[in-house]
């Protein structure tokens, strides 16, 4: 953020995602970043891994010393003002699966 986007409205982008996704033979979360890397206005994202959580079929996943879990939750998100966050989803929409992206209005300060 900078003095110029201070105040001004944004949009929060959040999608929901799981280590085993793969995209098109890779990661899904490499190609996410690699399409938000290009994506003109999109400033910085954050990726974020849960250490548990329930998948469609509600089997709990989670990450302990007994056991590794490869398919834990991961939350990638960014903040960006509406038409350029609007135009990253509409890249995003290809890639990820139906119902992953998760938008709310946010105030940059």
């Amino acid at each position: 953020m900078n003095a110029a986007t201070e105040g001004k409205p944004a949009l929060m982008v959040r999608l929901d995602l799981h280590h085993a996704d793969h995209g098109q033979r890779r990661a899904l979360m490499d190609a996410v970043l690699n399409a938000l890397r290009d994506a003109p206005g999109i400033d910085s994202v954050s990726v974020m891994r849960g250490v548990a959580g329930l998948n469609g079929g509600h089997v709990i996943h989670a990450a302990d010393i007994l056991h590794y879990d490869i398919d834990l939750p991961l939350l990638v998100e960014f903040c960006a003002a509406p038409d350029p966050a609007e135009a990253a989803i509409a890249r995003l929409r290809a890639l990820v699966p139906a119902g992953a992206i998760m938008t709310w209005p946010v105030m940059m300060r």
